[in-house]
């Protein structure tokens, strides 16, 4: 059986026999956020993290499931678990695509009488179908949203496995997740980002009384930032019985951001009107009225708090739900306006991805990831492109990073009837899910569909049906929120329809020159009634620098444009571009992010822009790059090891003090001995004073108009062999903070690659690391050598490899002469090569430990 919707679920009948999957906003969910693995909020909810099987491949039916054990070998894992965990950046093969089965016991303990049993799944991918013993019970088409599986007719059905044969006791429960290719559903495969599967987000069994609350929204009403604010509170029941309701009453309190009691009420339930929301079934609840509100910002997000009560004949049902107070105002054909002030939207994106695990990060993890955005300064993040977890949402929430959150179509034109209600669907429950979450500003209809190869030549036909579902699209958002903007990037012929708009403005990279970014803004400027720019940046092979990184830069015309034109990311084809044609050094994108930035803060009438993307991540369409199958735009690497150009962003948005010299992973830099080089020093400090090995080379004072490092940059000489630089720099009142580097100037000049160099860099009780480095018949390192090469490990051991970093990778382009890969370490010897086209193998052998 297939979920239903919204609506068809609440019209079936009460004695449904089937579970169903239920794509709702659960109000209980807000009690998963805290629960770590196989914890329990108290005796209702169980994360069921432990005790999973996983196997890789198709099964039948659930009789192979249970009694296939000497064909299908299964491994034990915990969840959340992605089937791409390991193969999404395979040098070599594709990730995989297909079905993989997940299974487990249940032993159910619900508190209530006559309760109901049911299992939350934060997200799948891509479609999710759930069985219960040998009972299908629910199918959910969708890898981004929450849903829900009742089973509680189901597990009064099955029989309990006694334990047996090596079987835990318990009801079977079985999963089974698919990301094989389906035209029918959202995302395309021509999306630029890989499409997981597994159950890479929590699990949850839940037991509730018989007659529980579903869902709860509130409603804020503020006029301006001085105004008092009115809360309505909405809300659902959750009934599948179609139980009397005549007794059930609601206590509802408000609560402040300091958590005090400041209003309650109490409601029968049958007294309720029917809510005027588009969300079916839901009453009006509740009024408050906050006369001086605590408003929610980026500076100081206060969080109110609203605590329910269900008590009827099947007992008591309590949850909590936060939302919080803001006046949002995007004005036409300028800023955007946050609780009365204008506020430049400094943001970056995120896709769900991370080096080790994919899509299924750990809580801590993601919380580690939005500290580093706080941290860098941002107060606006795109969720690319796809709703993601409650987790995320309640961090922004915490954090104040205000949120632009969209749905899955990407890239794909239009397809069926099925793909159609999809996309319907998957706005209803990301605004019913998150509608609380006072973090988010816009509700994304989509991205990029007019890409010329996903439908016959642009056709206008093609035109007209995207746009009339864009604007079906558009209606139904401000149908379900009406206190949101909606949000579209990338789609041009369409630009008017909804609220908010970004056209393609990649200025330096995948055309023009970052020096035309101010006049591209102008120019769309003209073009749409709100413009705000969404993605740009410069892709960046980390640990790779250059001396001359605008060397390029001559051979690239100007005055045509600056957007990303067609397949303008392929490395071959069209016209010169940097992202063809550069270095990909970290030199460059932090000159580009330097340059886009100053132009942002000194542009009076601009919302805001985001860069593409704060950290790396994997996509099939990019098998070329220096990391295979890896989006290299990252201020952070896909294990959230800082970039360079971290600390650009940092020097402009961050109110922290904060210092860093450029350099910190150039070991090696070159030139000739008495060559003027540039020392750059990026920081948010008014003033910085630079020492070279221990002589001061003056003191500059910031200026974020000069271009580059707002006026922190230096030029001297070196001397040949090591190096020292440090910097002192003085904030506004604090104490001074320092930063400094070692390096060494290298002086020879080297010719053709001949030969490589292997030795142990590092290493402790289980793991080693190898580091390689390119050099010359002379043996001179060869320190612009960018030769694609491949490590590979023979004996005992296992290469730490498809990590989807620079040196996590068994297939990586060197990095001024260099590379770098880590093994675990074995009991026996081993040996390790490094390869390369043209180039004779070098091999090291590691003794035992």
């Amino acid at each position: 059986m297939t979920a239903l919707s919204r609506r068809q679920f609440l019209s079936r009948s009460a004695g449904a026999a089937l579970a169903v999957a239920l794509p709702v906003a659960p109000a209980w969910s807000r009690s998963l956020a805290g629960l770590s693995a196989d914890q329990s909020a108290d005796a209702t909810m169980q994360r069921l993290t432990g005790h999973w099987e996983y196997f890789q491949g198709p099964l039948d039916d659930t009789w192979e499931v249970w009694n296939k054990g000497e064909i299908a070998v299964w491994q034990p894992i915990s969840l959340p678990h992605c089937f791409n965990h390991y193969d999404a950046c395979d040098p070599d093969t594709p990730a995989y695509r297909g079905e993989g089965w997940y299974r487990t016991h249940l032993t159910l303990a619900n508190p209530h009488t006559n309760g109901r049993t049911l299992l939350h799944f934060g997200g799948a991918g891509q479609t999710t179908d759930v069985y219960l013993g040998d009972q299908h019970l629910a199918q959910h088409v969708g890898g981004y949203d929450e849903f829900v599986v009742d089973i509680t007719e189901a597990a009064a059905k099955s029989a309990s496995t006694p334990a047996a044969k090596g079987e835990p006791a318990g009801l079977r429960l079985a999963v089974r997740c698919n990301n094989s290719h389906d035209v029918e559903r959202m995302p395309s495969d021509l999306s630029d980002f890989t499409l997981y599967g597994g159950l890479y987000r929590h699990a949850t069994l839940v037991y509730l009384p018989a007659l529980s609350v579903e869902a709860i929204h509130a409603h804020v009403e503020l006029a301006d930032a001085h105004a008092p604010a009115k809360i309505t509170l909405t809300g659902r029941l959750y009934n599948p019985a179609s139980l009397a309701t005549d007794d059930a009453k609601l206590t509802l309190d408000l609560l402040d951001p300091g958590g005090k009691v400041i209003a309650s009420k109490q409601i029968a339930w049958h007294e309720a009107q029917a809510s005027s929301t588009a969300f079916t079934g839901e009453r009006d609840l509740a009024t408050f009225a906050l006369s001086k509100p605590e408003l929610w910002s980026p500076a100081s997000p206060q969080l109110y708090q609203c605590r329910i009560t269900l008590t009827s004949a099947s007992g008591t049902h309590s949850l909590t739900e936060r939302f919080g107070v803001r006046h949002i105002d995007f004005i036409v054909d300028g800023p955007f306006h946050l609780n009365g002030e204008r506020l430049l939207l400094r943001g970056t994106h995120r896709h769900e991805d991370h080096a080790g695990y994919a899509a299924a990060i750990p809580d801590d993890i993601t919380r580690q990831e939005f500290q580093l955005i706080k941290e860098v300064g941002a107060n606006f993040i795109r969720l690319a492109h796809y709703q993601q977890s409650r987790l995320v949402l309640d961090l922004c929430d915490e954090l104040g990073i205000l949120v632009w959150e969209e749905i899955p179509w990407c890239r794909s034109g239009i397809a069926g009837p099925r793909w159609r209600q999809m996309g319907r669907d998957k706005l209803h429950n990301m605004i019913d899910q998150h509608f609380n979450h006072p973090a988010v500003i816009f509700w994304g209809l989509g991205n990029e569909d007019d890409w010329p190869t996903e439908y016959p030549d642009l056709a206008q036909t093609d035109k007209d049906n995207i746009r009339t579902y864009m604007s079906e699209l558009n209606t139904l958002a401000h149908q379900l929120d009406s206190s949101r903007y909606t949000s579209y990037r990338r789609c041009d012929f369409a630009r008017d329809i909804p609220d908010v708009y970004s056209p393609s403005i990649w200025a330096g990279w995948y055309s023009g020159r970052f020096t035309e970014y101010q006049q591209s803004l102008e120019t769309q400027r003209k073009r749409v009634k709100r413009l705000i720019h969404i993605e740009w940046g410069a892709d960046s092979h980390a640990h790779r620098h250059s001396e001359d990184p605008d060397r390029i830069v001559d051979q690239i015309a100007t005055g045509h444009g600056t957007d990303e034109r067609g397949l303008a990311y392929k490395s071959t084809g069209g016209d010169a571009r940097v992202s063809r044609d550069g270095d990909w050094s970290e030199t460059y994108a932090c000159n580009l992010f330097d340059w886009t930035l100053k132009v942002q803060e000194s542009t009076p009438w601009l919302s805001g822009a985001a860069q593409w993307i704060f950290k790396d991540f994997t996509t099939p369409l990019r098998v070329e790059n220096p990391v295979p199958r890896v989006n290299q735009k990252g201020m952070i690497e896909r294990d959230m090891t800082p970039k360079e150009g971290y600390y650009v962003f940092q020097s402009y948005w961050a109110q922290k003090p904060m210092v860093r010299l450029y350099g910190h992973t150039w070991p090696v830099r070159w030139g000739a001995a008495d060559e003027k080089k540039l020392v750059k020093v990026y920081s948010n400090c008014p003033q910085a004073e630079v020492f070279l090995n221990g002589v001061s080379l003056g003191t500059k004072h910031r200026d974020s108009q000069d271009y580059p490092c707002a006026g922190l940059r230096w030029q001297t000489t070196f001397k040949p062999g090591r190096n020292h630089l440090k910097v002192i720099a003085k904030p506004a009142s604090d104490a001074p903070i320092t930063d400094e580097i070692e390096f060494t100037y290298q002086t020879e000049t080297w010719s053709a690659p001949a030969h490589f160099k292997l030795v142990e860099k590092s290493s402790d009780a289980s793991t080693l690391t190898v580091l390689a480095t390119l050099h010359d018949a002379n043996g001179v390192l060869c320190l612009d050598a960018k030769n694609e090469v491949r490590f590979t490990l023979s004996g005992d051991g296992t290469l730490i490899d498809n990590r989807g970093t620079s040196t996590g990778s068994r297939v990586v382009q060197l990095y001024n002469g260099r590379a770098e890969i880590t093994l675990q370490r074995g009991a026996g010897e081993s040996g390790i090569a490094i390869s390369s086209q043209g180039l004779p193998t070098a091999l090291l052998t590691l003794s035992a430990t």
